[in-house]
């Protein structure tokens, strides 16, 4: 695999240029790619980073009806750091001596709350993923083509007419760069830096990051004072990736109370550490179950918390594929939510896609042969959608894209995303 650690990045396709008159805000968890993006895109740009003491006073000293004169356009870094400089970004854009800045961030919570605060109505947010597996496997100067999962949700075609059309195996040049995309992120995650790094090294950095989300970013976010509990509770979440949550068995289980496991979730959650899948919205039956569903976003972080480093287990597997399909409806700005189904009895679909045009269903199975039988939560929901469903798809670890039945495909998951 090609180890040039810049690869393209699907939100430039988003991101507005340096000639327009807008205030963008780019946040993200820690080493996603921010700065590096955003210095490759606006390279014309004045660059500050708050992370430095010195860029802090000095922007801190700064009148406010100087900005737009003194700074002008500017990529700033860590803005979160300095609350100041949203005030005064904001009066020089309302006055018309600003037209246009960038401001990074990988304090969820702190950064918004400042948006709040100073730049709402003005300001347009992006959030930037770890790598997908299409941007792992292409340089900056290289676009992909949309993976088949985008073309699905979006349109224009039927569902079965997109993949009809496909071949039904990927030979040679064609699969081997999908596969080892697929392979890296199931073993490491879609931190860039990690592309460059040996085996070795990759633990080794995957240790240190952890640390430093603990020491400093999860400090700003929550002023958490002790971190055992948290690192307790964070553990056992990564252990349960792609279960139901249930709060308090999970507050029990890390020492404290389910008000505070809830809490601590959402710590998680803002720093793009989990996503909880909710339940379908609408009920097709009267006995589905009301949890959410866990996920780890980054199976590399997931792996280093948990120590496991083995094959990919089910569990894994399916939080990749959920995963993926998350990162990239987010990334492009998708007119387009997941879910899941799951009835009291056991009944359940891994992921629901809903669309403008319906609902996609997706079952999840890590192995490298699926069949008819694996369909079967998907007719449930078929049937009961009715002329709302668009197709069902088995995504899985063979090679085969293969029509099952119809409107329900088995895809592999290096096809797929």
């Amino acid at each position: 695999m090609r180890t040039k650690i810049q690869r393209y990045r699907w939100l430039t396709t988003r991101l507005p240029t340096g000639d327009r008159r807008r205030l963008v805000v780019l946040t993200g968890a820690r080493q996603t790619g921010k700065t590096t993006l955003a210095r490759h895109l606006y390279r014309d740009l004045r660059y500050l980073n708050l992370d430095a003491i010195e860029e802090r006073e000095t922007v801190r000293a700064l009148r406010s009806g100087s900005w737009g004169r003194v700074v002008g356009a500017a990529v700033i870094d860590e803005a979160q750091k300095e609350p100041g400089v949203f005030d005064k970004v904001k009066l020089a854009y309302d006055e018309g001596h600003l037209s246009f800045s960038v401001l990074l961030g990988s304090s969820r919570i702190l950064l918004l709350e400042r948006i709040r605060e100073s730049l709402a109505g003005r300001a347009f947010v992006y959030d930037l993923w770890p790598l997908t597996p299409s941007e792992v496997r292409c340089a900056f100067d290289v676009t992909p083509p949309r993976p088949l999962f985008d073309r699905l949700i979006t349109g224009p075609n039927s569902f079965s007419e997109i993949l009809g059309e496909e071949p039904p195996r990927l030979l040679g040049d064609e699969a081997t760069p999908r596969l080892e995309a697929i392979d890296h992120l199931s073993a490491w995650g879609g931190m860039p830096e990690l592309l460059s790094l040996n085996d070795g090294d990759r633990r080794e950095w995957l240790r240190s990051y952890q640390q430093t989300w603990l020491e400093r970013d999860l400090v700003d976010l929550t002023r958490v004072s002790d971190l055992l509990p948290f690192r307790s509770l964070q553990r056992l979440a990564m252990l349960r990736t792609g279960q139901l949550l249930n709060y308090a068995k999970l507050g029990r289980d890390a020492a404290v109370s389910a008000a505070t496991a809830r809490r601590y979730l959402e710590y998680l959650r803002l720093s793009y550490q989990v996503e909880l899948l909710q339940p379908y919205a609408r009920n097709l039956t009267s006995s589905t179950v009301k949890s959410p569903k866990l996920y780890w976003m980054d199976l590399g972080l997931l792996r280093q918390g948990t120590g496991f480093w083995g094959e990919i287990t089910g569990p894994l597997f399916e939080t990749l594929v959920v995963s993926e399909a998350r990162k990239w409806i987010d990334t492009l700005g998708r007119d387009a939510m997941l879910w899941f189904y799951r009835t009291r009895s056991g009944r359940e679909v891994d992921l629901l896609v809903t669309t403008a045009a319906g609902v996609i269903g997706v079952e999840v199975k890590n192995r490298a042969r699926v069949g008819r039988g694996d369909c079967s939560g998907l007719r449930v929901v078929r049937k009961a959608l009715g002329h709302e469903w668009i197709g069902g798809l088995v995504v899985y670890r063979g090679e085969d894209l293969v029509e099952l039945e119809p409107s329900l495909w088995a895809i592999p998951v290096y096809r797929l995303f």
